[in-house]
């Protein structure tokens, strides 16, 4: 976001007046989620000084600081007493969605007996997110991270990826239980230097436990740079 975010985090860029944080709160208290954990850095003052306790939204917030930036692998830990024993759901705070997108994440997750559930959407360049695959229940089967133009030529050859199927991306809003932590304690370095939480889904998956998908339906959308910033305010 260049020269946006050097007096605020990205999260609270306006979008129609309002923080894209703040569409987030709205849109999950809407779904009836109540109990907030915000895990903060960049100017984490910024968005403790604009939400407070969440009062004036009729929810509670509580605030955890990540002060060493070393991946969305270890940003849940932060929220870990927070979550104690409860299922939770799990967004970025740049991704923008329908309310009904956390209705229908809320509902999936009650219908079934799984480990985690992860949104995705099509029409995305994979290379810059997360490239999942489904069963014929739509529980997760192999995510590939970031793939680079060969590993797609190889998921082409192997028969991973097939002409006219759709590609789905990762969208970056999940539901957890707090099995989640056993992964993400675990959890090493990826090649980018990171602790990767798509490594932590993987392992989910591997030990047995289903990983339910959503797709989004409808709008969704994630400021990561200053044109889908400036998109947003047409």
């Amino acid at each position: 976001m260049r020269e946006l975010t050097n007096e605020l985090p990205k999260p609270m860029l306006l979008i129609e007046g309002r923080p894209i944080l703040q569409h987030i709160v709205e849109g999950l208290k809407a779904a009836g989620i109540q109990e907030f954990c915000i895990i903060t850095g960049w100017k984490a003052e910024v968005i403790e000084a604009h939400f407070g306790d969440g009062s004036r939204w009729g929810v509670q917030i509580r605030y955890a600081r990540q002060t060493i930036q070393d991946g969305t692998g270890k940003a849940p830990e932060y929220a870990r007493d927070f979550v104690g024993t409860s299922d939770f759901l799990l967004t970025y705070g740049d991704i923008l969605v329908k309310p009904d997108t956390y209705q229908r994440m809320i509902a999936r997750w009650k219908a079934g007996t799984f480990g985690g559930l992860l949104t995705v959407t099509i029409g995305e360049d994979v290379t810059k997110g997360g490239l999942n695959f489904f069963d014929g229940d739509f529980c997760l089967t192999r995510l590939v991270e970031k793939p680079s133009p060969s590993q797609l030529e190889e998921l082409r050859s192997s028969g991973w990826l097939k002409p006219g199927q759709p590609v789905w991306y990762n969208a970056g809003i999940y539901i957890f239980n707090p099995v989640l932590f056993e992964f993400t304690s675990k959890l090493q370095k990826s090649p980018r230097g990171e602790y990767e939480l798509t490594d932590a889904i993987s392992a989910i998956v591997a030990s047995g436990r289903k990983v339910a998908g959503v797709e989004i339906q409808g709008r969704w959308v994630d400021v990561r740079d200053p044109e889908v910033l400036a998109s947003l305010q047409a």
